[in-house]
């Protein structure tokens, strides 16, 4: 499959998940993590049933990602979320160093990218190369409109107060292009290799 194929798909089954998560007392929010087209795992909102503020869908799918895969580093995987992830999820999304996220609905108050561009900075990257990746490819306003009207047919009256104040968008599609080569030099091997086989080793078990 191509990746217009296994984006759809991927982006599809989100925003269904999204559905689950609001039907079950949640709000509407769900991440699907894939690697080479294949789900490695998928998450709702689970912050009302756990009783945990920490556990937005983004942040669960990346633990249970990092357990399948029995690595804590998701440079080979992609995410999937039906609105633009939060500063806190996009901190986790860097530091396990997904390398593309694609996203719904824009979140200008909330967003790692729009608010904060936590998932664009370069900083973290250059300064502890051997710890963070190259900001990830960023793919926005994917399937919004219909990310939008799951959040219509979920709740009407809050989504009308949502699109009110402006808390989530429908944004035009817009695509950052990765910044690491697609075929990396010496440099960006050794440093794959010490991520996954030095500091993981030392610091991350």
């Amino acid at each position: 499959m191509n990746v217009e194929t296994i984006d759809r798909l991927m982006m599809a089954h989100c925003i269904d998940l999204s559905k689950s998560s609001g039907k079950v007392g949640e709000y509407p929010y769900a991440a699907v993590i894939c690697r080479d087209g294949v789900i490695v795992a998928e998450s709702i909102n689970r912050v009302t049933h756990d009783g945990d503020v920490t556990r937005h869908a983004e942040v669960v799918a990346i633990s249970q990602a990092q357990k399948t895969l029995g690595t804590v580093s998701l440079e080979d995987c992609e995410i999937y979320a039906n609105a633009e992830p939060c500063v806190f999820c996009c901190y986790a999304i860097r530091e396990s160093r997904i390398r593309r996220v694609v996203y719904g609905l824009s979140s200008p108050h909330m967003g790692g990218v729009s608010k904060w561009n936590v998932l664009g900075d370069t900083d973290i990257s250059s300064a502890m190369p051997e710890v963070f990746a190259p900001p990830p490819e960023i793919v926005s306003g994917y399937m919004a409109k219909d990310a939008e009207q799951a959040l219509i047919d979920w709740n009407p009256l809050i989504a009308g107060i949502i699109r009110q104040r402006g808390l989530f968008g429908a944004a035009p599609r817009v695509i950052t292009e990765v910044m690491h080569e697609q075929a990396p030099g010496l440099r960006g091997r050794v440093l794959r290799f010490l991520r996954r086989n030095l500091f993981d080793y030392f610091g991350r078990r």
